[in-house]
């Protein structure tokens, strides 16, 4: 008999290297795949919103062309408890820590879903990242609201394929309901336009065409924050990359050409 369709997920990257960075607001685990190549910026790529799992097929795509790091935010995924529940600010701390930690020379930033935020406050003023790339942004004004955005992650759940919720449990197990809420809130306390605002490096912003938790005004008026911003669509919905992994490598290479 054939794979059940509920069960179905994409293929995850099978030579990957595991480090682990400890830092003043806990300790950060990082999942590597791929080599460096010349004239390539190396990848970092934060998790979304308390699970990391889901972007490891995306990981190996990148890595078809460049190194590529999924970082692992503390209390979350593999990585150690922080001292304390922590701000969208301090998480974006912790990745600037472990950007400095691995001495990463002109590497492109990556964050998706609610990882924007956090990637957004770890590249200001971060002089080794060349280029910011904003996958599936949150959280737009249109769902601003725990009610709004409870209906909109729902509402864009019936959009997505089969297995994508399979994969986050044993991720939403393991921070549990309490972290996973002060994560939420933590969230919706930020807005992702005032660390851009004082952004001075180029940014990508990329959306699913069926994004309901992201809208397409929303992702293009961020791009226009940044002096060298670009607004790009690619199929699916909030978590496109899950559906095809590739959906994102191309115009995410073409973006590191152009900052290399």
């Amino acid at each position: 008999m054939g794979q059940k369709n509920e069960d179905y997920a994409p293929p995850f990257p099978t030579d990957v290297t595991t480090s682990f960075h400890d830092g003043p607001l806990g300790r950060m685990r990082s999942r590597s795949v791929g080599r460096p190549r010349p004239g390539a910026p190396e990848v970092a790529l934060v998790q979304g919103m308390g699970v990391a799992d889901y972007l490891m097929p995306g990981l190996g795509a990148f890595g078809g062309w460049t190194r590529a790091h999924l970082v692992e935010l503390p209390g979350f995924a593999g990585s150690g408890d922080p001292p304390h529940e922590l701000t969208v600010s301090e998480f974006g701390r912790a990745v600037a820590g472990w950007l400095t930690a691995r001495r990463l020379d002109g590497v492109v930033l990556i964050g998706h879903s609610s990882g924007s935020q956090v990637a957004a406050e770890a590249a200001v003023g971060q002089g080794g990242v060349r280029g910011l790339v904003l996958a599936s942004p949150t959280i737009d004004p249109v769902a601003r609201g725990l009610g709004r955005l409870f209906l909109r992650w729902r509402w864009d759940g019936r959009r997505e394929p089969p297995g994508l919720s399979r994969s986050h449990r044993p991720e939403w197990k393991r921070a549990g309901l309490r972290r996973l809420a002060h994560l939420v809130r933590a969230h919706l306390d930020h807005t992702i336009e005032e660390p851009l605002a004082r952004l001075t490096i180029p940014l990508l912003v990329m959306r699913g065409r069926d994004d309901v938790i992201s809208t397409r005004g929303w992702g293009q008026r961020l791009a226009t924050l940044s002096p060298a911003g670009e607004y790009v669509e690619q199929p699916g919905a909030h978590t496109f990359p899950w559906r095809d992994p590739h959906a994102w490598s191309g115009p995410v290479r073409r973006f590191a050409a152009s900052v290399s």
